[in-house]
């Protein structure tokens, strides 16, 4: 639930510190972020709308919307007419008012795109390899965003609040998963990626794990809005995740919070293994390289994927069976309301794999479980990316880069 950050009922711990002048300007900062937090999750409001949503007084709203349109983060919609009184102008988010840049490193592919102020991708550039690597990884940052530049105007570039990075933690690990040598995968343990990336831009730059930021691109901008607690599943070359409580995303002591893919799973064969090992895009390459199908299609557009035929149901139903073990265990230890999955794939193959595993689901034991409801993510494969453009938003436009709010009822 949102307070007036004046009344000093719902602002963070050091807007509350009376601390004179100072202290006024940051609480006026977190009743801007506010403001534009409730806009961005609503697509517009009016300012009535957002002072009963937020608990601010109607003149502090009309001081902030004001201030918010003379910088240009929000415009005017249309005037809507009521029966009596002035008609209500809804407010919008501008899209072009803020552009971020985000990376995703992968197992088999990296991206750079630049993202606008409402989670649009205006531009992007991509590179795939058979494995990562630091020195070709660093020139692709250095090429691709010179050549992202290269396609805006100096405006554009002058309005871009930073460089975010969706990376997995501990790159060398499982490197014979997919084929790479381990010998040269161990060379990333001395490797500071967000040190070595900000040598090499002009912009602040911010790191996080890959699946941690798919799910905050989620919450922010897809069906994570609607649910105050859930699990989130991305299924790329291999599966990771992150957890949501309280409209928060939940990172925990470590950051690794919701890394799902070490959770122990019975497959097909009787045995148990990592739920990575079963559940990961990796999996999939393996079966079309046995059934003679060449797999980097795969890698080359996530959303261009052909249907594979047997292989392909195959994958899904061995990933079904798995997660519904997954998704019966964490509804056993927190009662989250909703799983959503999500993955480096098109629609149509997001859309068997959730309804494959809402069918393995309600073959296993439900007892004594209270079952969330699973659901389709609503980001798609470029949550990555889009979860690492997020990063630098979430420091400047949001009321706290891990907090998200609670509306009044």
């Amino acid at each position: 639930m949102i307070k007036d950050a004046a009344s000093a009922m719902a602002a963070p711990a050091d807007i509350l510190d009376p601390s004179g002048g100072a202290n006024q300007v940051r609480v006026r900062a977190y009743n801007e972020r506010l403001v534009m937090s409730l806009v961005r999750r609503h697509g517009s409001l009016s300012k009535a709308e957002i002072a009963r949503r937020s608990g601010l007084s109607a003149q502090t709203v009309t001081v902030i919307m004001r201030a918010l349109e003379a910088e240009g983060l929000l415009i005017r919609g249309e005037p809507l007419r009521g029966k009596v009184g002035q008609p209500s102008v809804p407010m919008r988010l501008n899209p072009e008012a803020v552009y971020s840049l985000g990376m995703k490193i992968g197992r088999r592919s990296a991206d750079i795109v630049l993202m606008d102020f409402v989670g649009g991708i205006r531009r992007q550039v991509r590179c795939t390899f058979p494995y990562p690597m630091p020195g070709p990884l660093l020139s692709f940052v250095e090429e691709g965003l010179a050549e992202l530049e290269a396609s805006m105007s100096p405006q554009e570039r002058a309005r871009i609040a930073g460089f975010g990075v969706a990376a997995p933690f501990e790159l060398w690990s499982w490197a014979s998963e997919v084929g790479a040598p381990q010998a040269e995968m161990d060379q990333w343990r001395g490797v500071d990626l967000e040190a070595e990336i900000a040598r090499r831009v002009s912009y602040p730059v911010t790191l996080q794990n890959d699946a941690t930021s798919a799910c905050a691109a989620e919450l922010v901008f897809g069906r994570g809005q609607h649910y105050p607690d859930f699990l989130y599943l991305f299924i790329g070359s291999f599966i990771g995740g992150g957890v949501v409580l309280n409209s928060a995303l939940f990172t925990g002591r470590t950051g690794t919070a919701g890394a799902i893919g070490p959770l122990p799973v019975q497959g097909r064969d009787g045995e148990t293994v990592q739920l990575l090992k079963i559940a990961s895009i990796y999996r999939l390459e393996n079966l079309l390289r046995e059934a003679g199908i060449d797999p980097m299609p795969l890698w080359y557009s996530p959303d261009g994927w052909v249907d594979f035929g047997a292989p392909l149901q195959l994958w899904i139903d061995d990933v079904a069976a798995a997660l519904a073990q997954a998704v019966i265990a964490s509804a056993s230890v927190i009662d989250f309301s909703a799983v959503i999955i999500d993955g480096g794939f098109p629609d149509w193959v997001r859309a068997r794999v959730v309804e494959a595993t809402k069918a393995a689901v309600a073959r296993l034991d439900l007892q004594g479980v209270t079952m969330p409801e699973i659901v389709e993510g609503a980001v798609g494969s470029h949550a990555r990316s889009i979860g690492g453009a997020s990063l630098p938003l979430f420091s400047r436009y949001l009321p706290d880069q891990n907090v998200l709010f609670k509306e009044l009822g």
